[in-house]
């Protein structure tokens, strides 16, 4: 597979929880839309929680921005029936990306009996609304991304059944995939051995948070069960000011970004958390190149 002309730039975003919140996202979409990404991802809680509110941002990010949504749909929790109403509203309301999640059940809820269980049933539902939607579409397709791992999945008993079932996303119609966060520029590098000679060939996004938040990493540590650099940890523990902090965690995912770009990433996700200045840090400091900016007659 051929590198990409340009490496695809790509961010994460998720619905405000309240007025305040919403003033501060829309301040973050307006300076990430100025480095022209070519999507932004679109979350929401599990099983559903806030989809309303997703639902709304993704309404406004198409009505009011150049912005790309890709958004999230998780299956656990969801009828079958509800899965597809949700699949068609999206299609309808002018989504053309959605990635594909099994996502984390509430506790105490058992698996829906009508559901779908696995990531991989849900592409395939997605495909099969597509199918419905053939003329609007233009004949075009819905990019379905989904999740990778370049550490263990908390749920895996290791992480060749990680690779089986990325193998399975595709064989059902993924396009490409994101990893969840990761700390160690070698766990990009061998997600990508063990994908590529297991057979998997769609682009694997490395997703990076920043990493300047010393409460944001232990909490991610925690779910993700991925340890985190002790000497990044004592460098940020050690910080004076929020500054220093933020230059150390800034230089740390820049390293992080470069080696897994080194390795031929074909782009880099960015999780923002609803925060620009140090997604913002990030990108300046890695001189990301973008695609020259010209409108469609230009192009064609």
């Amino acid at each position: 597979m051929s590198p990409p002309a340009y490496p695809a730039l790509s961010y994460e975003l998720y619905p405000p929880r309240n007025a305040a919140a919403e003033d501060s996202l829309w301040t973050t979409i307006r300076r990430l839309e100025e480095t022209r990404p070519d999507f932004v991802s679109v979350t929401y809680g599990a099983a559903g929680h806030n989809r309303d509110a997703a639902f709304t941002l993704l309404r406004r990010l198409l009505a009011e921005t150049t912005l790309k949504p890709l958004a999230h749909l998780t299956c656990v929790g969801t009828s079958r029936d509800d899965l597809t109403a949700i699949i068609d509203r999206m299609i309808g309301g002018g989504v053309r990306g959605i990635l594909a999640l099994r996502g984390d059940a509430p506790e105490g809820d058992g698996p829906d009996p009508d559901g779908v269980e696995h990531a991989d049933g849900l592409i395939r539902l997605i495909r099969d609304v597509e199918a419905g939607r053939t003329a609007q579409l233009a004949a075009g397709r819905i990019s379905v991304g989904v999740a990778a791992y370049a550490t263990r999945h908390p749920d895996s008993p290791n992480v060749e059944q990680d690779i089986e079932v990325l193998l399975a996303k595709e064989a059902a119609g993924a396009d490409f995939a994101i990893t969840q966060v990761f700390f160690q520029p070698a766990d990009y590098s061998r997600l990508i051995t063990r994908a590529r000679r297991a057979g998997v060939t769609i682009p694997i996004i490395p997703g990076v948070m920043p990493l300047t938040s010393t409460r944001r990493l232990e909490r991610l540590s925690s779910l993700a069960g991925v340890d985190v650099d002790d000497a990044l940890w004592a460098r940020l523990e050690g910080a004076r000011t929020d500054g220093e902090r933020r230059r150390v965690g800034v230089a740390a995912t820049v390293e992080l970004a470069r080696a897994a770009l080194d390795d031929g990433a074909p782009g880099l996700h960015l999780y923002t958390f609803n925060e620009h200045a140090a997604a913002l840090d990030v990108l300046d400091a890695l001189q990301l190149e973008r695609p020259p900016e010209a409108g469609l007659a230009a192009s064609l």
